[in-house]
């Protein structure tokens, strides 16, 4: 990743938050992960009605990012039709689900001892 290095986690991870938000994410979940993984500082997971929402709201997070604070070239992994795109910000990732994918890997419950921040129905 290239660009703003001065952005900070929280401040990147609400960047993530107000992008999905926008683009009409549901159930945008974000949480701490600082005292609890050395994977990233913050989980940021939402759920898309559709294959083309779930594009749609991968590409909404990273041009977001990428016009307001120069950030370049996440990892984006998976594909809206498995479901399940993972975008690779190192401190902060973002998980874009289905709502059956969402349900099949219960991500909150996996990490129910981190700190939820924020929760948007």
């Amino acid at each position: 990743m290239k660009g703003n290095e001065t952005l900070k986690p929280l401040d990147l991870a609400r960047a993530v938050v107000e992008a999905l938000e926008e683009k009409k994410a549901e159930n945008i979940v974000l949480m701490d992960l600082q005292e609890h993984s050395i994977v990233a500082d913050y989980f940021v997971i939402c759920t898309g009605a559709s294959d083309r929402q779930l594009n749609a709201l991968a590409e909404a997070v990273t041009d977001a990012l990428r016009k307001k604070h120069r950030l370049k070239s996440p990892r984006v992994e998976g594909h809206a039709a498995g479901g399940w795109l993972l975008i690779d910000y190192r401190t902060v990732i973002v998980h874009v689900f289905s709502a059956e994918q969402r349900k099949r890997y219960q991500l909150e419950d996996l990490w129910r001892e981190t700190k939820t921040l924020l929760r948007i129905q």
